[in-house]
C-alpha cells in the first residue's frame, strides 16, 4: 500500500471517529435536545400501541419521552356501555409507556365529542337528571383513572369546553349537569390519583375573545380550589396563525394565574385553510375542491423550508417559557398518521409533523432539534 494511500485511510478513519465521537456527544433526538427543558410528546395510535407500526414505534421510542393516546381512552372506546370497559387496548398503551419510561397522557375523560349516546340518556331515550349523570360521570372517572393511578401521571380531564367567543359550550353535560360539570370532573378525577396532573385542554386559545373566556374560567376554579395543574393548548396551528407574538401573550396570560403550559396536541398545517374560521371541531365537514389538496403529489421544497422555519420559531417561544411549559406534544407521529389529512376535507394530504409519511426526518426536525440544541436558547 502507498504511503499516500495510507494517509488518507488515516485521514478518513480519524474524521469518521471524530464525528462518531460528536454525534454520541451531542443531542440528536428531539427528547435530548430538550432534556432540562420540557418533555416531547407522540399522540400514538392503535397499531403503534400494539406493535404492527415497528417503524413508527422505533420513531416514539428513539425520539419521544412521553406519549398521548389518540384514541383509546376515550369515553366510546374505554367505556362503550354501562357497566362495559375495553381495558386492553389501554393496558397495552400504559405498558408500552413504561416500557420506554414515559411520562404518560391520559386523553381524555370528560368531551362532547366522542362519547357514547347511553351516557346522557335512560332507557327510554330521554335525557337523564343531574344527579344520574354526575354519578356516571364520577364512576367513569374513578374506575378510568383509579385503574391507572400512580402510573398514568397526567389527565386531561375537560376537553373543549368553551365556544370560540369563550362562552361554555352547550353540550349535554352543561345542559344536564350545569356550569359546575366542570368543577365536579377535576374534583372526581382528584379523588381518584391525588398525586396526578389535571389539564382543561381546548384549541384556538391564541384567539383573543376564546383566550378571555378560558381565563376566566381557570380563574374561577382556582379561586374554587378546583386542582388544575396545568392549561392545554392544543396548537393545531397553521403557518400564518397564530403570530409568534401571539403565542408568547397565551403563555404568558395563562402563566400569570399560577399554572403550567402544556402544548398538548401540536401540529402545522400547510393546506390552504378549508374554513375562515380557527378552529379544530372535529365535526367540522368541507365539500372536496381540488383547490384545497394542492400538494397530493408531494410537499414543494419551498414549502418544506416555511413548515421549517415555522416549528422552530414557535419551539423558541416555548424555550423562552420553560419555567412555564411542562410538556410538548405532537399529534402524531408521522404525516401519514395525523388526523388532517381527512380533516375537515376528507382525502386531503396534509404534512403537518416532523417526519414524512416514509419515517424520515424533515427539514423542520432538524430545525427544532437545532433550536433545542442551541445554547443561546438555554
Amino acid at each position: 500500500m502507498s504511503m499516500r494511500r495510507k494517509v488518507a485511510l488515516a485521514a478518513s478513519a480519524a474524521f469518521i471517529a471524530t464525528l462518531a465521537t460528536a454525534t454520541a456527544q451531542d443531542p440528536t433526538s428531539l427528547k435530548d435536545a430538550y432534556k432540562g427543558a420540557f418533555v416531547v410528546g407522540a399522540a400514538i395510535n392503535n397499531a403503534q400501541i400494539t406493535g404492527q407500526d415497528s417503524r413508527g414505534d422505533a420513531i416514539i421510542s428513539e425520539q419521544f419521552d412521553s406519549i398521548s393516546p389518540e384514541n383509546v381512552l376515550k369515553w366510546e372506546r374505554v367505556h362503550p356501555e354501562p357497566g362495559t370497559y375495553a381495558f386492553d387496548l389501554p393496558d397495552k398503551y400504559v405498558a408500552f409507556g413504561e416500557k420506554h419510561h414515559m411520562f404518560i397522557v391520559g386523553h381524555c375523560l370528560v368531551w362532547h365529542s366522542q362519547v357514547p349516546g347511553w351516557v346522557f340518556r335512560d332507557d327510554k331515550g330521554n335525557f337523564v337528571d343531574r344527579d344520574t349523570l354526575l354519578k356516571r360521570m364520577h364512576d367513569h372517572i374513578q374506575t378510568v383513572v383509579g385503574r391507572y393511578k400512580g402510573r398514568i401521571q397526567s389527565w386531561d380531564v375537560v376537553n373543549e369546553a368553551l365556544n370560540e367567543d369563550g362562552t361554555l359550550r352547550q353540550s349535554p353535560w352543561l345542559k344536564i349537569i350545569g356550569e359546575d360539570y366542570i368543577e365536579k370532573a377535576f374534583q372526581y378525577a382528584h379523588e381518584a390519583d391525588p398525586q396526578a396532573q389535571l389539564t382543561y385542554n381546548d384549541y384556538s386559545l391564541e384567539n383573543e375573545t376564546k383566550r378571555k373566556g378560558a381565563l376566566a374560567l381557570i380563574t374561577k376554579l382556582k379561586a374554587e380550589g378546583i386542582p388544575v395543574t396545568s392549561v392545554g393548548l392544543q396548537g393545531h396551528l397553521g403557518l400564518q396563525w397564530p403570530s409568534v407574538e401571539t403565542e408568547d401573550v397565551t403563555i404568558s396570560d395563562f402563566a400569570k394565574l399560577g399554572v403550567k403550559v402544556v402544548v398538548s396536541e401540536l401540529d402545522i398545517d400547510v393546506l390552504p385553510p378549508a374554513t375562515q374560521q380557527q378552529t379544530a371541531d372535529v365535526s367540522l365537514k368541507v365539500e372536496q375542491n381540488a383547490k384545497l389538496n394542492p400538494y397530493a403529489g408531494g410537499l414543494p421544497q419551498s414549502v418544506q423550508q416555511e413548515l421549517a422555519k415555522r416549528y422552530a420559531d414557535l419551539f423558541g417561544v416555548f424555550l423562552k417559557h420553560r419555567d412555564v411549559v411542562t410538556r410538548v406534544t405532537l399529534w402524531g407521529v408521522t404525516d401519514a398518521d395525523s388526523w388532517r389529512n381527512d380533516w375537515p376535507v376528507k382525502g386531503r394530504t396534509s404534512y403537518p409533523l416532523l417526519f414524512d409519511r416514509n419515517g424520515q426526518p424533515k427539514p423542520a426536525f432538524h430545525e427544532v432539534v437545532r433550536i433545542g440544541k442551541s445554547t443561546e436558547a438555554r
